[in-house]
Protein backbone atom coordinates (compact mmCIF):
# COMPACT_ATOMS: atom_id res chain seq x y z
CA UNK A 1 0.00 0.00 0.00
CA UNK A 2 1.14 3.33 -0.97
CA UNK A 3 2.00 6.23 1.68
CA UNK A 4 -0.25 8.98 1.29
CA UNK A 5 1.95 12.28 0.62
CA UNK A 6 0.47 15.01 2.78
CA UNK A 7 0.10 18.38 0.49
CA UNK A 8 -1.31 20.71 2.77
CA UNK A 9 1.30 23.87 3.33
CA UNK A 10 4.07 23.49 5.53
CA UNK A 11 4.18 25.97 8.36
CA UNK A 12 7.69 25.99 8.57
CA UNK A 13 9.65 29.40 8.58
CA UNK A 14 11.15 28.38 5.21
CA UNK A 15 7.54 28.59 3.66
CA UNK A 16 6.75 31.93 5.31
CA UNK A 17 6.16 35.13 3.12
CA UNK A 18 9.28 37.27 1.98
CA UNK A 19 9.92 40.03 4.31
CA UNK A 20 8.28 43.73 2.92
CA UNK A 21 10.95 45.76 1.27
CA UNK A 22 12.47 48.90 3.19
CA UNK A 23 11.85 51.67 0.44
CA UNK A 24 13.07 54.33 3.43
CA UNK A 25 16.55 52.31 3.37
CA UNK A 26 16.38 52.12 -0.32
CA UNK A 27 15.96 55.58 -0.79
CA UNK A 28 18.68 56.84 1.40
CA UNK A 29 21.41 54.17 -0.01
CA UNK A 30 20.66 55.99 -3.37
CA UNK A 31 21.25 59.36 -2.09
CA UNK A 32 18.54 60.81 -4.25
CA UNK A 33 16.93 62.95 -1.70
CA UNK A 34 20.06 65.12 -1.51
CA UNK A 35 19.47 65.77 -5.00
CA UNK A 36 16.00 66.78 -4.68
CA UNK A 37 16.82 68.92 -1.44
CA UNK A 38 19.47 71.06 -3.74
CA UNK A 39 16.63 71.25 -5.74
CA UNK A 40 14.01 72.57 -3.86
CA UNK A 41 16.78 74.45 -1.48
CA UNK A 42 18.64 76.56 -5.04
CA UNK A 43 15.24 76.55 -7.56
CA UNK A 44 13.23 79.46 -6.31
CA UNK A 45 9.73 78.42 -7.61
CA UNK A 46 8.55 76.31 -10.17
CA UNK A 47 6.86 74.11 -8.17
CA UNK A 48 4.80 71.65 -10.82
CA UNK A 49 8.10 71.37 -12.52
CA UNK A 50 9.87 69.84 -8.67
CA UNK A 51 7.05 67.99 -8.19
CA UNK A 52 7.32 66.17 -12.22
CA UNK A 53 10.84 65.41 -11.01
CA UNK A 54 9.86 63.84 -7.62
CA UNK A 55 7.47 61.78 -9.57
CA UNK A 56 9.96 60.43 -11.80
CA UNK A 57 12.54 59.95 -9.23
CA UNK A 58 9.63 57.71 -7.36
CA UNK A 59 8.73 56.01 -10.41
CA UNK A 60 12.73 55.02 -10.93
CA UNK A 61 13.01 53.98 -6.98
CA UNK A 62 9.93 51.77 -7.61
CA UNK A 63 10.87 50.63 -10.55
CA UNK A 64 14.16 48.92 -9.00
CA UNK A 65 13.10 47.61 -6.23
CA UNK A 66 10.50 46.05 -8.34
CA UNK A 67 13.33 44.65 -10.24
CA UNK A 68 14.79 42.87 -7.14
CA UNK A 69 11.53 40.30 -6.66
CA UNK A 70 11.90 40.07 -10.45
CA UNK A 71 8.98 42.34 -11.62
CA UNK A 72 10.67 44.97 -13.63
CA UNK A 73 9.22 45.35 -17.23
CA UNK A 74 12.04 46.67 -19.01
CA UNK A 75 13.83 50.04 -18.45
CA UNK A 76 11.31 52.61 -18.42
CA UNK A 77 11.12 55.33 -21.15
CA UNK A 78 13.20 58.11 -20.03
CA UNK A 79 13.63 60.56 -22.77
CA UNK A 80 12.34 64.08 -22.12
CA UNK A 81 10.73 67.25 -23.23
CA UNK A 82 11.59 70.49 -21.06
CA UNK A 83 9.72 73.26 -22.36
CA UNK A 84 9.44 77.37 -21.49
CA UNK A 85 11.13 80.61 -21.76
CA UNK A 86 14.73 81.16 -21.62
CA UNK A 87 16.13 81.55 -17.83
CA UNK A 88 13.73 79.13 -16.60
CA UNK A 89 16.14 76.76 -15.23
CA UNK A 90 15.63 74.06 -17.74
CA UNK A 91 19.53 73.32 -18.33
CA UNK A 92 20.00 73.21 -13.91
CA UNK A 93 17.21 71.02 -13.95
CA UNK A 94 18.84 68.79 -16.44
CA UNK A 95 21.87 68.39 -14.83
CA UNK A 96 19.83 67.57 -11.51
CA UNK A 97 18.16 64.97 -13.42
CA UNK A 98 21.41 63.41 -14.58
CA UNK A 99 22.85 63.18 -11.33
CA UNK A 100 19.26 61.23 -10.04
CA UNK A 101 19.46 58.94 -12.77
CA UNK A 102 23.36 58.04 -12.14
CA UNK A 103 22.34 57.36 -8.63
CA UNK A 104 19.59 55.09 -9.21
CA UNK A 105 21.50 53.22 -11.03
CA UNK A 106 20.17 54.41 -14.92
CA UNK A 107 23.15 55.73 -16.71
CA UNK A 108 26.80 54.94 -16.09
CA UNK A 109 28.37 58.65 -15.11
CA UNK A 110 25.61 61.32 -14.62
CA UNK A 111 27.06 63.70 -16.44
CA UNK A 112 24.97 66.24 -18.68
CA UNK A 113 26.29 67.47 -21.93
CA UNK A 114 24.73 70.49 -23.56
CA UNK A 115 24.73 71.39 -27.43
CA UNK A 116 22.81 73.39 -30.16
CA UNK A 117 21.88 72.40 -33.59
CA UNK A 118 25.85 73.55 -34.34
CA UNK A 119 26.91 70.54 -32.56
CA UNK A 120 25.18 67.84 -34.61
CA UNK A 121 24.60 69.50 -37.66
CA UNK A 122 27.09 69.61 -40.42
CA UNK A 123 27.76 72.47 -43.10
CA UNK A 124 28.42 69.99 -46.33
CA UNK A 125 27.65 66.38 -47.56
CA UNK A 126 29.27 63.51 -45.07
CA UNK A 127 30.12 66.75 -42.12
CA UNK A 128 26.82 65.73 -39.95
CA UNK A 129 26.74 62.23 -39.29
CA UNK A 130 30.59 62.22 -37.44
CA UNK A 131 29.84 65.53 -35.69
CA UNK A 132 26.74 64.23 -34.68
CA UNK A 133 28.11 60.53 -33.40
CA UNK A 134 30.82 62.94 -31.69
CA UNK A 135 28.48 64.26 -29.46
CA UNK A 136 26.62 61.21 -28.74
CA UNK A 137 30.12 59.64 -27.97
CA UNK A 138 30.48 62.33 -24.96
CA UNK A 139 27.43 61.92 -23.82
CA UNK A 140 27.12 58.17 -23.52
CA UNK A 141 26.49 57.23 -19.69
CA UNK A 142 25.13 60.50 -19.00
CA UNK A 143 22.17 62.72 -20.12
CA UNK A 144 22.69 64.97 -23.63
CA UNK A 145 20.37 68.16 -23.43
CA UNK A 146 19.38 69.33 -26.77
CA UNK A 147 18.65 73.33 -26.25
CA UNK A 148 16.55 75.11 -29.01
CA UNK A 149 15.56 71.64 -30.71
CA UNK A 150 13.78 72.35 -33.35
CA UNK A 151 15.87 73.80 -35.40
CA UNK A 152 17.43 70.64 -35.85
CA UNK A 153 14.15 70.28 -38.88
CA UNK A 154 14.40 72.99 -41.37
CA UNK A 155 11.98 71.48 -43.96
CA UNK A 156 12.04 74.85 -46.30
CA UNK A 157 15.42 74.28 -46.62
CA UNK A 158 16.28 71.19 -48.94
CA UNK A 159 19.39 71.06 -48.57
CA UNK A 160 20.00 71.23 -45.02
CA UNK A 161 21.46 68.16 -43.19
CA UNK A 162 19.26 68.57 -39.92
CA UNK A 163 17.15 65.62 -40.34
CA UNK A 164 20.29 63.37 -41.07
CA UNK A 165 21.31 64.65 -37.50
CA UNK A 166 17.71 63.66 -36.31
CA UNK A 167 18.22 60.15 -37.95
CA UNK A 168 21.16 59.06 -36.10
CA UNK A 169 19.61 60.45 -32.69
CA UNK A 170 16.38 58.54 -33.05
CA UNK A 171 18.28 55.09 -33.91
CA UNK A 172 20.52 55.79 -30.69
CA UNK A 173 17.65 56.81 -28.44
CA UNK A 174 15.95 53.25 -29.24
CA UNK A 175 19.10 50.93 -29.40
CA UNK A 176 21.48 52.34 -26.61
CA UNK A 177 18.24 53.93 -24.30
CA UNK A 178 19.67 51.84 -21.29
CA UNK A 179 23.01 54.34 -21.65
CA UNK A 180 21.81 57.66 -22.37
CA UNK A 181 19.26 59.61 -21.59
CA UNK A 182 17.90 62.81 -24.19
CA UNK A 183 16.26 65.64 -23.28
CA UNK A 184 15.35 68.45 -26.01
CA UNK A 185 14.03 71.48 -24.87
CA UNK A 186 13.09 74.96 -26.10
CA UNK A 187 9.77 77.57 -26.37
CA UNK A 188 6.56 75.02 -26.07
CA UNK A 189 5.41 76.44 -29.25
CA UNK A 190 8.05 75.64 -31.54
CA UNK A 191 8.92 72.42 -29.96
CA UNK A 192 4.92 70.80 -30.11
CA UNK A 193 5.49 71.98 -33.79
CA UNK A 194 8.70 70.13 -33.71
CA UNK A 195 7.52 66.98 -32.41
CA UNK A 196 4.40 67.33 -34.76
CA UNK A 197 6.92 67.20 -37.40
CA UNK A 198 8.60 64.75 -36.50
CA UNK A 199 6.67 61.91 -34.60
CA UNK A 200 9.31 59.08 -34.66
CA UNK A 201 11.04 60.87 -31.94
CA UNK A 202 7.68 61.98 -30.43
CA UNK A 203 6.89 58.61 -29.76
CA UNK A 204 10.49 57.85 -27.67
CA UNK A 205 9.64 60.91 -25.26
CA UNK A 206 7.94 59.34 -22.13
CA UNK A 207 8.01 63.18 -19.75
CA UNK A 208 7.15 66.64 -21.11
CA UNK A 209 7.66 69.16 -18.56
CA UNK A 210 6.36 72.80 -18.92
CA UNK A 211 8.81 75.38 -17.13
CA UNK A 212 6.45 78.15 -16.09
CA UNK A 213 7.60 81.96 -16.30
CA UNK A 214 8.78 83.43 -12.68
CA UNK A 215 6.46 85.82 -11.05
CA UNK A 216 7.98 89.34 -9.66
CA UNK A 217 8.37 87.87 -6.40
CA UNK A 218 10.00 84.90 -7.17
CA UNK A 219 12.62 87.03 -9.25
CA UNK A 220 13.29 89.26 -6.35
CA UNK A 221 14.12 86.01 -4.72
CA UNK A 222 16.09 84.94 -7.20
CA UNK A 223 18.42 88.28 -7.18
CA UNK A 224 18.68 88.00 -3.01
CA UNK A 225 19.90 83.93 -3.54
CA UNK A 226 22.44 85.31 -6.54
CA UNK A 227 23.43 88.41 -4.57
CA UNK A 228 23.73 86.13 -1.50
CA UNK A 229 26.50 83.88 -3.41
CA UNK A 230 28.31 86.88 -4.32
CA UNK A 231 28.52 88.05 -1.00
CA UNK A 232 26.52 91.27 -1.43
CA UNK A 233 23.49 92.36 -0.52
CA UNK A 234 20.67 95.28 -1.10
CA UNK A 235 20.00 98.61 0.37
CA UNK A 236 16.35 98.72 1.72
CA UNK A 237 15.71 101.71 -0.74
CA UNK A 238 17.44 99.23 -3.55
CA UNK A 239 15.90 96.28 -2.89
CA UNK A 240 12.59 98.09 -3.88
CA UNK A 241 14.30 99.23 -6.91
CA UNK A 242 15.15 96.08 -8.10
CA UNK A 243 11.16 95.49 -7.91
CA UNK A 244 10.56 98.29 -9.97
CA UNK A 245 13.31 97.37 -12.28
CA UNK A 246 11.77 93.76 -12.26
CA UNK A 247 7.98 95.05 -13.09
CA UNK A 248 9.34 97.07 -15.86
CA UNK A 249 11.99 94.67 -17.47
CA UNK A 250 9.36 91.84 -17.50
CA UNK A 251 7.20 93.86 -19.94
CA UNK A 252 10.12 94.49 -22.39
CA UNK A 253 11.34 92.65 -25.11
CA UNK A 254 13.89 89.59 -24.64
CA UNK A 255 13.28 88.91 -21.24
CA UNK A 256 15.26 85.85 -20.36
CA UNK A 257 13.46 85.63 -16.26
CA UNK A 258 16.25 84.53 -14.47
CA UNK A 259 19.35 85.07 -16.90
CA UNK A 260 17.79 88.90 -17.30
CA UNK A 261 18.07 89.18 -13.63
CA UNK A 262 21.72 88.17 -13.42
CA UNK A 263 22.40 90.33 -16.38
CA UNK A 264 21.20 92.92 -14.35
CA UNK A 265 22.94 92.13 -11.18
CA UNK A 266 26.03 92.14 -13.37
CA UNK A 267 25.72 95.88 -14.42
CA UNK A 268 24.78 96.93 -11.22
CA UNK A 269 27.65 95.29 -9.55
CA UNK A 270 29.63 97.27 -12.37
CA UNK A 271 28.32 101.01 -11.43
CA UNK A 272 28.91 100.03 -7.78
CA UNK A 273 32.34 99.11 -8.42
CA UNK A 274 32.69 102.29 -10.33
CA UNK A 275 30.89 104.52 -7.63
CA UNK A 276 32.96 103.34 -4.91
CA UNK A 277 36.39 103.78 -7.31
CA UNK A 278 35.24 107.99 -7.81
CA UNK A 279 35.66 108.01 -4.24
CA UNK A 280 39.01 106.48 -3.80
CA UNK A 281 40.45 109.19 -1.44
CA UNK A 282 38.47 108.07 1.28
CA UNK A 283 37.88 105.01 3.35
CA UNK A 284 35.89 102.09 2.27
CA UNK A 285 34.71 99.57 4.64
CA UNK A 286 33.57 96.23 4.16
CA UNK A 287 29.30 97.36 4.64
CA UNK A 288 30.74 99.76 1.37
CA UNK A 289 31.95 96.49 -0.31
CA UNK A 290 28.76 94.38 -0.13
CA UNK A 291 26.01 96.63 -0.62
CA UNK A 292 24.47 97.57 -3.59
CA UNK A 293 22.28 101.14 -3.36
CA UNK A 294 19.43 102.81 -5.46
CA UNK A 295 21.88 104.71 -7.68
CA UNK A 296 23.04 101.12 -8.78
CA UNK A 297 19.77 99.79 -9.94
CA UNK A 298 17.91 103.39 -11.14
CA UNK A 299 21.29 104.21 -13.31
CA UNK A 300 19.76 101.36 -15.72
CA UNK A 301 18.45 102.43 -19.22
CA UNK A 302 15.15 100.32 -17.95
CA UNK A 303 14.17 103.21 -15.51
CA UNK A 304 14.81 106.12 -18.38
CA UNK A 305 13.16 104.23 -21.45
CA UNK A 306 10.08 104.57 -18.75
CA UNK A 307 10.30 107.90 -18.83
CA UNK A 308 10.49 108.70 -22.33
CA UNK A 309 7.19 106.28 -23.16
CA UNK A 310 5.63 108.84 -20.27
CA UNK A 311 6.68 111.62 -22.18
Amino acid sequence: MNAVTDTSPSEGPEHSAPAPLDLERAYRESQVGQVLDSLERDLVGLAPVKRRIRDIAALLLIDKLRGTLGLSAGAPALHMSFTGNPGTGKTTVAMRMAEILHRLGYVRKGHLVAVTRDDLVGQYIGHTAPKTREVLKRAMGGVLFIDEAYYLYRPENERDYGQEAIEILLQVMENQREDLVVIFAGYKQRMDTFFHSNPGLSSRVAHHIDFPDYSSDELLAIAHLMLEQLHYRLSADADAALRAYIELRRDQPHFANARSIRNALDRARLRQASRLFERRGAPITREDLETIETADIRASRVFAEEGAHEH
